[in-house]
C-alpha cells in the first residue's frame, strides 16, 4: 500500500499558517515518498495502554467553548480551552477512534470545498528545508524550516547540547526497522502540537487531526503559546518549553503504541488569568470533522455528560474527550484526544 508524499499548505486563518501533512521518512530524510512496511504491535518505554473511562479523581478545571460555525474544512473553528490557576500537572491523549477496527480507507487530501478565501493553488508553497537534529536506534527528531512562516518568532531548538536557530516544525519519528513513522510535531514559533498513536496493524499509516497549546494561552490574531526555547532530551524522551511569560513546562512521553499517545505535562508554577491548555480542530458536519462531538465527566458525576462540539456551552469538568463516534470524509483515522488527570502537584 503506497502512502501519499508530503503534502504542505496554507490554512485558511487569519494570518494563514504553513501546514504539512503526512510526513513519512525512510533513512533519506530529502525523500517524501515511502512505503512504510505493515507494523506490529510493541509497547513505549515498556508501558501499555489500557482505555480508561474516567480518573475518578483530580481537579476540576474550566472548560469554555468558543468554536465557530465554518463552512471550510481547511479552517480550524473548533477552540476549547482548559483553564485553573490550580494546575500544575495533567494529561493528554490521542487515541484511535472508536470505529479504528472497522476502517479500511484512509481519506486525508485537503478539502478545499466551500473555502472561498483560499485553494489548492494559493496554498501550495515550497517543500521546506528539512534536516536531521538527532538520530539513534529508535528515534530521529527532524528540523523543517519554511521560507515563510506566519509570525516573526527566534525560538530556540536544543536537542542535546545542540541548539539550533530558525526551525519552524520539529518533528518526532519512532523507527520500527528500517523505517521510521512520525508520531509527534511541533511548532516553537506558535506552540502547536499534533500527536497521534503507532497505526492499527490492518493500516499503514493514520493521519494528524486536533491541535493543541500547552502553556498560557494568548491571542495574536489566533490563540497561541509564546516560547522562549524548546528543549528535546531523547533519553527521557521529554520535552522541556521555555515560557516567554516566565517559567517552564515538561511534556513527555509517557506511553505509545497501536492503541493511544500519552503526554505527561507538568508546570513549574500555575498558570493565572489565561488557559494553561487549548485545542484547535475542524468541524463542518459530522461526516467532514476532525473533532464532532464532545464528552465531560463534571465534578461529582456519575455519569458522562456529551454534546456536540458546536453546541457545547462549557462546564467545569475532571476529563474532557474530544473525538468522532462515526467516520469522517476528513482525515478519517486521526485520533480522538483526552485531556484529564489535572492535579496541582505531579502524581506520586
Amino acid at each position: 500500500m503506497g502512502l501519499p508524499a508530503k503534502v504542505c499548505w496554507l490554512d485558511g486563518m487569519d494570518p494563514p499558517r504553513y501546514l504539512c501533512r503526512h510526513a513519512f521518512h525512510d533513512d533519506n530524510p530529502d525523500d517524501s515518498l515511502m512505503l512504510l512496511s505493515r507494523l506490529i504491535a510493541f509497547g513505549f518505554l515498556g508501558l501499555a495502554a489500557t482505555a480508561q473511562a474516567a480518573t475518578l479523581d483530580g481537579l476540576a478545571v474550566q472548560v469554555t467553548n468558543t468554536s465557530e460555525p465554518v463552512l471550510c474544512a481547511e479552517k480550524d473553528n473548533v477552540a476549547v480551552n482548559f483553564a485553573s490557576p490550580e494546575v500544575r500537572h495533567f494529561q493528554i491523549e490521542a487515541v484511535h477512534p472508536a470505529y479504528m477496527g472497522s476502517l479500511r480507507q484512509d481519506r486525508w487530501e485537503p478539502d478545499w470545498t466551500a473555502c472561498e478565501d483560499i485553494s489548492e493553488q494559493t496554498s501550495a508553497k515550497p517543500h521546506p528545508t528539512m534536516a536531521t537534529l538527532y538520530e539513534d536506534d529508535s528515534l530521529r527528531i527532524m528540523g523543517l524550516s519554511f521560507t515563510e512562516f506566519w509570525r516573526p518568532n527566534d525560538v530556540t531548538v536544543t536537542i542535546g547540547d545542540k541548539v539550533t536557530h530558525k526551525i519552524h516544525l520539529l518533528q518526532l519519528l519512532k523507527k520500527r526497522g528500517d523505517k521510521a513513522i512520525e508520531v509527534l510535531v511541533i511548532y516553537p514559533g506558535d506552540g502547536y502540537w499534533r500527536i497521534k498513536p503507532l497505526p492499527p496493524e490492518h493500516l499503514d499509516w493514520t493521519s494528524y487531526g486536533s491541535s493543541f497549546l500547552v502553556g498560557p494561552v494568548e491571542f495574536d490574531q489566533r490563540p497561541v503559546v509564546n516560547l522562549k526555547d524548546v528543549a528535546f532530551d531523547p533519553k527521557t524522551m521529554t520535552f522541556t518549553l521555555t515560557l516567554a511569560k516566565g517559567g517552564k513546562a515538561s511534556v513527555a512521553v509517557k506511553a505509545l503504541n497501536e492503541e493511544r499517545m500519552t503526554l505527561d505535562v507538568a508546570f513549574d508554577q500555575g498558570v493565572a488569568g489565561l488557559p494553561f491548555a487549548g485545542l484547535r480542530s475542524m468541524y463542518v458536519t459530522e461526516f467532514n470533522a476532525d473533532v464532532a462531538r464532545i464528552a465531560v465527566r463534571e465534578e461529582g458525576a456519575r455519569s458522562w455528560r456529551e454534546e456536540m462540539i458546536m453546541n457545547f456551552p462549557g462546564a467545569k469538568a475532571t476529563d474532557a474527550w474530544m473525538g468522532r463516534l462515526v467516520p469522517s470524509r476528513h482525515n478519517t483515522s486521526a485520533p480522538d484526544m483526552m485531556f484529564n488527570r489535572f492535579r496541582a502537584a505531579p502524581a506520586p
